[in-house]
């Protein structure tokens, strides 16, 4: 936790806290943990898709994981088309009908997750929906996916990882009313900061 000098997002926001599911990976135990349960959300959510799909870059090493899982085939989608090469954006084989889940590992506002929503289903392919690892819960990613039309399932999200921030001592109680505050207005939560 940082509120004194905050993390910087690439959406502009400044946030207190910064959850990076990358570390993940590192831990064999806790990467196969969370492959076995998006597999299973996958399956309790959506049923078994055709293709899983990535988003670039946190979410592919995830899809790949949970496609060897499955035995399906796995693409990614990038944030924009490369410049070189095939131009693509969507890198890997795609066939329009095709059922796709796409996998992410946090979801924030839900631009850039979409984003490859939208590329997916201008490839024609049908996106059942999304899993992510978490989500910080704002009401604009909300919003945000009832307006695409894409259900989100996540396996855990802000408040479950405050509860454990407190249970482990990593942030005290007294944290808590500054990490609400911030959630509940995150966009402008660096104008307060920066008067304070």
């Amino acid at each position: 936790m940082r509120p004194d000098d905050p993390f910087n997002w690439s959406s502009g926001w400044r946030s207190p806290i910064y959850c990076d599911n990358r570390k993940t990976l590192s831990y064999p135990r806790i990467r196969t943990f969370i492959r076995q349960e998006i597999v299973k959300t996958i399956d309790e959510n959506f049923g078994r898709p055709d293709l899983i799909a990535g988003v670039a870059t946190g979410g592919i090493p995830q899809a790949a994981l949970v496609a060897q899982e499955f035995g399906l085939p796995l693409v990614y989608v990038r944030p924009k088309a490369k410049d070189h090469g095939t131009q693509g954006q969507i890198e890997g084989v795609v066939e329009s009908g095709q059922s796709v889940i796409v996998i992410e590992d946090l979801v924030s506002t839900g631009r850039s997750s979409l984003s490859a929503v939208d590329v997916l289903r201008d490839s024609g392919c049908i996106v059942k929906g999304m899993v992510a690892i978490f989500t910080y819960g704002f009401e604009e990613a909300r919003q945000n996916f009832l307006d695409h039309k894409c259900p989100l399932v996540t396996l855990t999200d802000f408040e479950s990882l405050l509860e454990k921030a407190i249970e482990t001592n990593y942030i005290s109680e007294g944290d808590l009313e500054s990490l609400h505050e911030w959630k509940n207005n995150p966009s402008t939560w660096k104008q307060t900061s920066a008067e304070s």
